[in-house]
């Protein structure tokens, strides 16, 4: 049973099934303890008339026939009585047994007068001369009270079914408001991806309202970014698939050799550079919470430096730049080794490529509870103001001489991200070139 509405009513019949049945019994209860309080009075009133009658009373009594005289109510019953002297059954009445019907001590009782059940009162006279037992049928106070409490709880009863109509409605009228809301989800789309509109919730789905809002926020915010990342990745692809052609369309009509031979090699130049960008669009592509996510394990970043560097020595070579890795920690962290890798690639070969040739890069590895790895090179550095927006997707600084896509540094801090790790840049304490760090936490795998 899925629906919501059903549960509440059904919580709602039962609960008040419950409640009814705890009053009728209550009811039935009551009404059993007042009628016995009731009748038990009667009773003693009753013994207390005999006791004071005379034997000539008691004989008068028996010879009009008032033992047999006729029921004249519903609720109205006979009393079977006894009295007992020293010499034993004085007079009884026509439908009381020969024998005691009740023990010698004085008290009410209950035990069986020819087969029924009997409320029995036994009493005493002051001087312990005489013996009066008067009985009385416990059915008809079980009639009484049944009556009784079925009078009581009829209308109730009777009730029931409009009242479960008006919960049913009340119900309804109750998720009224969670029906608004699942029409106004079922309106967006990719491309309207608006908020849910807060007014009049209650407070007890304002916390999914507010949850639901905030992951279109996110959707929306993914969604954009995914149609920026198109637009970037087309107009970056753009400009050297256009130069390749044109360096094509020279080498073809050019019939000077030497001509021909620099427009081949010049797209050679725009395959490589073509090539890069398309691996750093895979890299950036493949760079999500789900891959980050499988493959955590302790990673030491001392190996996957050393692999890095050997990878990209032939670019530093070609520049003269020199490469260094500082002695010191293992760099244990928990993450994802290939992205990890992948991080340090990236810093690594963006310094090799915005540093002047006959520089420098190093990379050094600090901290053994919480690492930081930090890659410092000797190029122009960055301005201030240019420190964050270096991080976005295919922003390259203006004037700079040297080649890239513009993606590294957002692929580093995406992975750094995912990691758990916080990038941070700042220019060299001389004031010539960069140093990027990136701060991981503490180990928890």
């Amino acid at each position: 049973m899925n629906s919501l509405r059903l549960r509440l009513l059904l919580l709602l019949f039962v609960t008040l099934g419950l409640v009814w049945a705890v009053a009728a019994w209550f009811t039935h209860a009551e009404a059993r303890h007042e009628i016995d309080a009731l009748f038990d009075a009667q009773l003693a009133e009753s013994a207390q008339v005999l006791l004071g009658a005379t034997r000539h009373e008691f004989y008068e009594s028996i010879e009009r026939g008032d033992d047999a005289a006729p029921v004249s109510h519903g609720y109205e019953q006979k009393l079977a009585f006894q009295v007992w002297g020293e010499g034993g059954l004085l007079m009884r009445s026509a439908s009381a047994p020969v024998d005691e019907m009740g023990g010698r001590d004085a008290g009410y009782s209950e035990t069986l007068v020819k087969g029924e059940l009997c409320r029995v009162l036994t009493l005493w006279d002051s001087h312990h001369e005489f013996m009066i037992q008067v009985a009385e049928p416990l059915a008809a106070r079980e009639r009484l009270a049944r009556h009784i409490a079925l009078k009581m709880l009829l209308p109730t009863l009777i009730i029931l079914p409009v009242l479960a109509l008006l919960i049913w409605l009340a119900v309804g009228a109750g998720l009224r408001p969670l029906t608004l809301i699942k029409q106004e989800v079922r309106k967006r789309t990719a491309e309207r991806l608006e908020p849910v509109s807060m007014s009049g919730v209650p407070d007890e789905i304002l916390p999914l309202t507010q949850a639901l809002n905030d992951l279109f926020a996110r959707l929306q915010d993914a969604f954009e970014s995914e149609r920026r990342f198109t637009a970037d990745a087309a107009h970056e692809l753009r400009t050297p698939l256009a130069a390749l052609k044109t360096q094509a369309q020279v080498a073809m009509r050019s019939t000077d050799e030497d001509q021909r031979t620099a427009a081949l090699a010049n797209v050679l130049l725009g395959v490589e550079r073509a090539t890069h960008l398309l691996e750093q669009l895979l890299t950036l592509a493949r760079v999500d919470p789900e891959s980050a996510a499988t493959g955590h394990a302790p990673v030491e970043l001392r190996p996957l430096a050393v692999g890095v560097l050997a990878e990209l020595a032939s670019l530093a070579h070609a520049k003269r730049i020199d490469l260094s890795l500082n002695e010191g920690a293992a760099g244990r962290v928990v993450g994802n080794a290939v992205q990890l890798a992948i991080l340090l690639r990236n810093l690594v070969d963006n310094a090799v490529r915005y540093t002047p040739d006959g520089g420098r890069v190093s990379v050094s590895i600090e901290g053994e509870d919480r690492c930081v790895l930090a890659v410092t090179d000797s190029g122009p550095g960055i301005h201030n103001e240019e420190m964050e927006r270096v991080m976005e997707r295919f922003y390259r600084v203006p004037g700079s001489a040297a080649e890239g896509s513009g993606l590294g540094l957002s692929i580093a801090r995406r992975i750094a991200e995912l990691h758990g790790a916080s990038l941070t840049m700042e220019n060299a304490n001389d004031g010539h070139g960069l140093v990027v760090k990136v701060a991981f936490g503490k180990p928890t795998a």
